[in-house]
């Protein structure tokens, strides 16, 4: 059976629908980094998302070329994340969408190497003809943070984040949106195929132990 990290790694990938302290760690990530209203038609972001998948099939398909990856397993692609901010803001403010910066992101098994990252993305330039310059080799250790299951549209957010918040105080948290700690999705759900209000989401704040 190919390996899958949403399996293997409920506590990130599967959370309660009431909110929880985790801590995460380092990761490897296919990352594109842009800004703007993700819901634009023919947005920078969905062209993001067309580059990391193109990418990460490319590098999971290996196993059937010549190009053998050292270390390689078989796996089921992880989910679709986006970290996102905007300038000034803590946290996201859903109203002004157009304002958003985000960083797309698909979690790297933890055999693919740099090297092996930057034949991937000659490989996926060779056979789709497209330009894959932007697609990075993102690592990133998130550290502690609250999260929770969000069940629904994505703009019905704000009441799971209220209640994210306030479950960390109540914990002796604080939020910690620092530099490199962001608003954290996680894309459990193919919007293509599910009812908006169906849609499981993760997501995942920054927090530090609160000053006494």
């Amino acid at each position: 059976m190919p390996f899958d990290y949403k399996k293997e790694y409920k506590e990130f990938y599967l959370p309660s629908k009431t909110p929880g302290i985790v801590t995460v760690p380092a990761m490897n990530f296919l990352a594109v980094r842009g800004q703007g209203d993700p819901n634009e038609e023919g947005s920078a972001y969905k062209q993001a998302i067309g580059m990391l998948y193109a990418v990460a099939f490319t590098i999971k398909m290996s196993k059937m070329g010549k190009h053998k990856l050292e270390g390689y397993f078989d796996y089921v692609v992880p989910p679709l994340e986006g970290l996102w901010w905007q300038d000034g803001i803590q946290g996201i403010d859903y109203a002004h969408k157009k304002d958003f910066q985000w960083i797309s992101l698909i979690r790297l098994p933890e055999f693919v190497t740099k090297e092996s990252f930057e034949w991937a993305v000659r490989k996926a330039t060779e056979k789709k003809q497209q330009d894959f310059s932007t697609v990075e080799f993102f690592s990133w250790e998130e550290g502690l943070c609250v999260q929770c299951m969000h069940i629904g549209l994505y703009d019905d957010e704000p009441a799971t984040v209220a209640a994210m918040e306030q479950y960390a105080k109540a914990q002796g948290y604080a939020a910690d949106f620092e530099e490199n700690r962001f608003h954290h999705e996680i894309y459990l759900s193919d919007v293509r195929r599910c009812k908006p209000e169906r849609l499981k989401t993760v997501v995942r704040h920054p927090v530090k132990k609160a000053d006494k």
